[in-house]
């Protein structure tokens, strides 16, 4: 079965060109970007090259022009609030008027990707779900969890809250290259754990949900340290380096060899 890499250096020689999409603090684009600067402090070159910043934001919440202009990068904001107000809509779920909404909202992003011949876009806290392809996103989640028929069990935005109410006594962050789906696409990196501590046992907790949106949110912070942004860099790099391809079937592959359940060093 033919195995074509996400990007061949050989073949286009020159750097991969990175689109950073953003929504909020972006801590994640500021590490993707320290990670360029550093490879090129020790190597003399990076692989990869962020070449612009975009958000679905246009209010003081994103800090996406503040990291652009720090970088010396392209900054262009979309805020999809206003996008969705002026088509008369909400904030639609993933039904046929919301994916319609998407894809409308998503023609300016694409437009950007094409006239910066952009090779792969970092989803780097970017809050939209998007029809755009050549995605890498980073989960804060074990996305190899899967449940009886074969399904990803932490999936969507309160993943880390459902892991330690299962009674997870690790979290992982997951890379993946998305598809049409929310958190379905080929599973790229997988995280070092992070012990899941807890103030009291978990039976007591369930019945305080203030308590355990608190204590996921502070794991989720501390997961960000160990596993969000070690692999999102990293699994941009291998990516620009070839080393990431897939098959036919989407099966993911790393240095020729298959990788079931996400890359781990």
């Amino acid at each position: 079965m033919p195995v074509t890499p996400i990007f061949n250096p050989q073949e286009k020689q020159r750097s991969m060109r990175v689109a950073a999409f953003m929504s909020g603090s972006g801590t994640n684009i500021i590490k993707l970007l320290e990670k360029q600067k550093r490879l090129i402090k020790e190597k003399g070159q990076s692989p990869f090259e962020v070449i612009f910043v975009f958000s679905d934001r246009s209010d003081g919440k994103c800090q996406g022009e503040k990291i652009a202009y720090e970088n010396g990068l392209p900054y262009f904001s979309y805020d999809i609030r206003v996008f969705h107000h002026k088509k008369g809509l909400k904030r639609t779920a993933l039904t046929q008027e919301g994916l319609s909404a998407r894809k409308a909202f998503d023609i300016v992003a694409q437009r950007l990707i094409n006239a910066f011949d952009i090779d792969v876009v970092a989803l780097g806290g970017y809050m939209s779900y998007t029809t755009i392809d050549r995605c890498v996103n980073v989960h804060p989640a074990d996305l190899s969890i899967l449940d009886q028929v074969g399904k990803r069990v932490y999936v969507g935005d309160h993943a880390v809250l459902d892991a330690i109410i299962a009674g997870e006594k690790t979290l992982r962050s997951s890379t993946l290259w998305t598809d049409k789906g929310v958190d379905t696409g080929p599973l790229l990196m997988v995280s070092d754990p992070l012990k899941v501590e807890l103030p009291r046992i978990l039976e007591e907790l369930r019945k305080d949900k203030e308590a355990l949106i608190r204590i996921a949110d502070e794991h989720q912070e501390k997961l960000k340290k160990i596993g969000d942004w070690k692999i999102f860099p990293q699994t941009i790099t291998m990516i620009a380096e070839g080393r990431f391809a897939l098959d036919e079937n989407q099966q993911v592959y790393v240095d020729g060899k298959p990788v079931i359940n996400g890359f781990r060093e």
